[in-house]
């Protein structure tokens, strides 16, 4: 299946018709499939360079203007790391004067890019044939970066200074991709990481965020990722890769800049926090301070308090501007009660409900429906966070502070 998405953009017509369309339009994708087919086009190549048109319109969000000469498997790009992130991963290899280093499960090639844009002599294995291709095209502007088409774990590595994998967490079907879980599942697994480690070798692997705090082995420094808001991956480092004085992080990427949250403790010795009521701000942790576990950190950095042992909302008297969470004033906090809601947002001349919960089993999306039923049309916007304190719970009132 993905031979057919792929193998006719890899001749010299489809490859000419692929560079030579416009900006992709899903509204005007069949009209040119018509025309093009109409001018003599092949369907197999007409339908393969609409396909890489429009994921390389997808790929713009992670590649930026490089997606404009790629191409992509739709599992390639969805597992694909995002170049600014691929930058810092590749960063690493240079700090630690690694100088060859090994891409295993390459996929489509974004951190091989970034590690031979750094200079790094870069051989990127895959073992999937049509996204080594996709992979070989990618990497073709740089001279020190080669694909290897073979099994990641068969692999002789003694002439590497590094190691980065990327394990496959996807599988393929005619129904389409299915996520894996769990870390023995993955391609190569995670024991295979552990062993490799276990040389000495320094190796960094990309893993999905949700990954189970003991399921990480003790060896290593887990980094968190999370960019514009949205938790992307964690980072497993070993050996000179890893800092010595850092046991877990938090980098946060966004349009300002990164920041990032460490802690030199194990999981499971997490600092604490005091708990407190629902009153001047409420704070909403970064996804990545959640998954290391560093909520209590940053409540203390602000001066803040958690609402309740187990929910990682934070509430301090003043407004302090911190990279690890977005601020909320706090206006109003209601008993959660779909009837009593229903009557302040019509009192309220509520229009636009955005709904937030930890803590709770409340579906937003219902219950956002259920409150505006009936509510004239109105502009008027209102933020509620849903939540609970002990076993009581509330539906606080906020109104987002912009930073």
């Amino acid at each position: 299946m993905t031979e057919n998405l792929l193998a006719p953009v890899l001749t010299p017509e489809g490859w000419e018709l692929l560079n030579s369309l416009g900006p992709y339009s899903e509204a005007d994708s069949l009209r040119l499939n018509e025309q093009l087919r109409a001018a003599g086009h092949s369907p197999d190549v007409v339908a393969a360079a609409l396909t890489q048109s429009r994921l390389r319109a997808k790929a713009e969000a992670k590649f930026g203007p490089f997606a404009a000469r790629m191409l992509f498997t739709p599992a390639g790009l969805e597992q694909a790391t995002r170049l600014n992130v691929a930058a810092r991963h590749a960063q690493r290899y240079v700090s630690a004067n690694l100088q060859k280093v090994a891409d295993l499960g390459c996929g489509i090639g974004a951190d091989s890019m970034a590690l031979a844009t750094l200079d790094r002599d870069v051989t990127a294995v895959e073992l999937d044939e049509t996204t080594a291709a996709a992979a070989t095209m990618n990497l073709l502007p740089w001279s020190n970066a080669t694909v290897l088409n073979a099994d990641a774990a068969t692999v002789d590595l003694a002439e590497f200074d590094g190691v980065w994998l990327d394990p496959a967490r996807r599988t393929t079907s005619s129904s389409g991709t299915k996520r894996l879980f769990d870390p023995e599942a993955f391609s190569p697994p995670l024991s295979f990481v552990e062993r490799l480690a276990a040389t000495g070798m320094p190796v960094g692997v990309k893993l999905g965020p949700g990954i189970p705090h003991d399921a990480i082995p003790a060896d290593c420094e887990a980094q968190w990722v999370s960019v514009d808001g949205d938790v992307a991956e964690v980072v497993l480092w070993f050996n000179a890769l890893r800092r010595g004085n850092v046991r877990r992080s938090a980098l946060l990427i966004g349009a300002a800049g990164a920041a990032e949250l460490t802690s030199s403790t194990d999981f499971g010795e997490d600092a604490t926090a005091p708990v407190g009521p629902i009153a001047g701000y409420l704070y909403e942790p970064d996804g990545a301070i959640i998954r290391t576990g560093l909520v209590a950190d940053v409540a203390s950095q602000i001066g803040g308090h958690l609402l309740d042992p187990n929910i990682a909302y934070i509430c301090a008297p003043e407004l302090v501007d911190t990279p690890f969470a977005r601020a909320y004033r706090v206006l109003e906090v209601l008993p959660y009660n779909v009837k009593g809601l229903r009557a302040w947002v019509k009192a309220n001349d509520i229009g636009v409900l955005d709904i937030k919960k930890r803590g709770t089993s409340v579906t937003p999306e219902e219950l956002r429906k259920q409150l505006l039923a009936g509510s004239k049309k109105s502009v008027r916007k209102a933020t509620l966070v849903l939540t609970r304190l002990g076993e009581e719970r509330v539906a606080v009132v906020v109104d987002p502070v912009l930073t």
